[in-house]
């Protein structure tokens, strides 16, 4: 049996030559160490040599697709995990600070202010083990998750008792360095008796998926008491981010537990880069998210940026985090992100607003066409550089964003979405009639198993029909796009009709079934 691998060819050159060119920024941001007798394989942020935990689990979602050591960078951070439960960060084996720096020693970090670390650590298990399905491996796992959350929803630094949240350091949004009103001569990254402290929407949206992702693991291994628990407590978590956070356009982005105010920024304005990932993670309900990318719009109209994906929105006054190289428009201080890009084209083809997700994406094409990608712009276009940068290197092979426009590619426009592991159970939501295309194979492949899932899709306008041939092993949920105007007038798989849905996102129809794959099946969708 040939192995397949993940491809994609929808006729549109632009589209087309996402996957590889992704593919070519990543493979170059791979790092394999000898980390104390552990071999380790991770995908670092090229603005320096250390492997984050950070970086390399949310570059998982585009990796996975080809890569096959899924498992050795998680379980590195799983075997340095405190007795406390925390994580570090990142480890190095080569000198990051370079000149100052020469030692060549293992080096192990936490930034005290983070708050994001251990949500990211539990995702990482949770995508492993979907590439993988490796059970026996999951089994070892769980403790580790389970010590890193009690962790943070116990901890003085971590949890507010007062509003059940997790809390952190005034950052901007989940950046590393917080506001000391000028207490501190450079960036600051440690907690003090004079912490601004306060609420950020990101890290409670996080840790609310990796709530749900540990339930589903744990009821996986049949620990069904301890998956109802987590569920319960992420049930509560969104509640109250919702009710404290949200201000009725999108999610402030630090509501302070202690008094501060900054002068020179209207901070209830400020629109933070976690929003679209709010809505990924599910957090926002439906009407939070048109609302979200409704002001995403509204303000790419409005600032004169070359794309909406502001790291934050208005910036900060220049320098007042304590570099000179932050400055409003750069870096996580108003810089354009397409880490933002790729989430939010993936939140906006989740909710109605298909053409203009496709926008986003073709925006990307254009901005990498020179086969390079940077982690930030300025908002008239500019790339970071090594002189603009607080980071020792620049390099132009961001997988941060690169990796989320291939979570949007997938997900969002091919509309592959495996809800299990090894896609034996399969969101299956083909928007390519937001592309304007007609005639597409797609497959979806996992490096590490080589557990597939593919489709051929073929739109015939003159026969109001849909044809898929679908290809896997598993259970299929069909949401899939209709044209504009029309509804769903049946639904047969391999011949034999099927319960057919018809389900509306803001103005897009979308025709919704069931159905089980076990090699091909034939689906035909016909609307009227």
């Amino acid at each position: 049996m040939t192995t397949r691998v993940t491809s994609l060819h929808s006729g549109d050159p632009r589209v087309d030559a996402l996957l590889p060119r992704i593919k070519g920024f990543l493979d170059q941001d791979v790092s394999e160490m000898n980390a104390l007798g552990s071999r380790v394989r991770g995908y670092r942020s090229p603005d320096g040599p250390s492997l984050w935990l950070r970086d390399h689990t949310d570059m998982m979602r585009g990796f996975r697709y080809w890569e096959r050591d899924m498992t050795s960078m998680v379980e590195h951070f799983a075997e340095t995990q405190t007795a406390r439960g925390w994580l570090f960060d990142y480890f190095t084996l080569t000198p990051d600070k370079l000149p100052c720096e020469r030692e060549n020693w293992a080096k192990y970090v936490r930034v005290p202010v983070e708050a994001d670390v251990e949500y990211r650590f539990v995702n990482g298990i949770y995508l492993a083990w979907q590439a993988t399905g490796d059970d026996g491996w999951l089994q070892r796992m769980l403790p580790h998750a389970e010590r890193a959350l009690a962790y943070i929803f116990n901890d003085p630094w971590r949890w507010d008792v007062r509003h059940k949240l997790v809390k952190r350091a005034y950052t901007i949004d989940t950046w590393d360095f917080d506001y000391t009103a000028g207490r501190h001569p450079w960036l600051n990254f440690q907690i003090t008796d004079e912490t601004f402290w306060g609420i950020m929407h990101g890290d409670n949206s996080g840790y609310y998926e990796a709530c749900l992702r540990l339930a589903v693991l744990l009821y996986r291994v049949r620990k069904k008491k301890r998956a109802a628990y987590w569920r319960h407590f992420a049930a509560g978590l969104r509640r109250r981010t919702n009710a404290l956070c949200f201000n009725g356009q999108f999610y402030t982005h630090h509501v302070p537990l202690v008094p501060v105010t900054i002068p020179g920024v209207n901070t209830a304005a400020q629109l933070s880069l976690s929003n679209p990932m709010d809505i990924n993670r599910g957090l926002a309900t439906h009407a939070m998210a048109t609302a979200i990318i409704k002001e995403y719009q509204t303000r790419g109209k409005s600032t004169g940026a070359f794309a909406e994906w502001f790291s934050i929105d208005p910036p900060f006054p220049d320098g007042i985090h304590g570099d000179e190289k932050i400055v409003a428009g750069a870096y996580c201080n108003g810089g354009i992100m397409p880490l933002v890009g790729g989430e939010l084209a993936r939140a906006a083809f989740e909710h109605g607003c298909e053409s203009y997700a496709v926008e986003q994406l073709l925006k990307y094409c254009e901005l990498t066409k020179t086969d390079e990608t940077y982690l930030w712009y300025f908002p008239d276009g500019r790339h970071a550089t090594r002189e603009t940068s607080t980071s020792p290197e620049a390099y132009p092979t961001d997988g941060w964003g690169s990796s989320a426009m291939l979570y949007a590619l997938i997900e969002g426009l091919a509309g592959v979405v495996d809800t299990g592991a090894c896609f034996r159970q399969v969101r299956l939501s083909p928007r390519w009639l937001a592309a304007g295309r007609d005639d597409v194979e797609v497959v979806a492949a996992y490096g590490a198993s080589g557990a597939s899932c593919g489709y051929q899709y073929r739109h015939d306008p003159a026969r109001s029909m849909i044809t898929m041939e679908v290809s896997g092993l598993g259970e299929v949920q069909l949401h899939l796009l209709l044209p504009e105007g029309t509804r769903v007038a049946g639904v047969r798989v391999n011949r034999r009709a099927v319960e057919a849905g018809a389900a509306k996102i803001e103005q897009s129809p979308y025709a919704d079934a069931r159905f089980a794959v076990r090699g091909t099946a034939h689906i035909e969708v016909s609307y009227r």
